[in-house]
């Protein structure tokens, strides 16, 4: 049984790092060259606001005991096949473990448009697959 408790907590934990992209996020990708530190905190928070969509994903994958993803886009899949996602977020969702490699290596300074794109587009499709994996969990015995 998935333990709502959990997934209730990442999916706050999720929302607030959602809100600190938002806050820190600019206009235009030029603008994160001119402010570093902007770039490092929405950076930050996007790659852990896709760790937790691995973690959300690892939780109801194990708890329907199917073996572990081997990817990220590999859990999204299941989620699919679960009923927990839609099409459409998970197709949104799959470029997320790159994104996340990104930033975890270090790279972001480098691809300032990836991590604009993200933090201005890609946060729409957080919302989603936070909108829909709450929905799912509610509809759980």
């Amino acid at each position: 049984m998935v333990n709502r408790d959990v997934i209730a907590a990442k999916l706050i934990d999720l929302d607030a790092r959602r809100r600190r992209v938002a806050s820190h996020s600019k206009a235009d990708a030029a603008d994160f060259v001119a402010d570093p530190d902007a770039l490092d905190l929405v950076a930050f928070n996007l790659m852990l606001s896709v760790q937790i969509c691995a973690d959300i994903a690892s939780h109801i994958i194990a708890d329907a005991s199917w073996p572990g993803a081997r990817t990220l886009a590999e859990a999204f899949e299941r989620l699919h096949e679960l009923g927990v996602l839609s099409q459409s977020t998970k197709t949104a969702l799959a470029p997320a473990a790159g994104l996340r490699n990104v930033i975890a290596h270090g790279y972001a300074d480098g691809d300032v448009k990836l991590v604009h794109a993200a933090a201005t587009q890609g946060v729409r499709d957080l919302d989603v697959f936070a909108r829909e994996v709450a929905t799912w969990v509610a509809q759980q015995p």
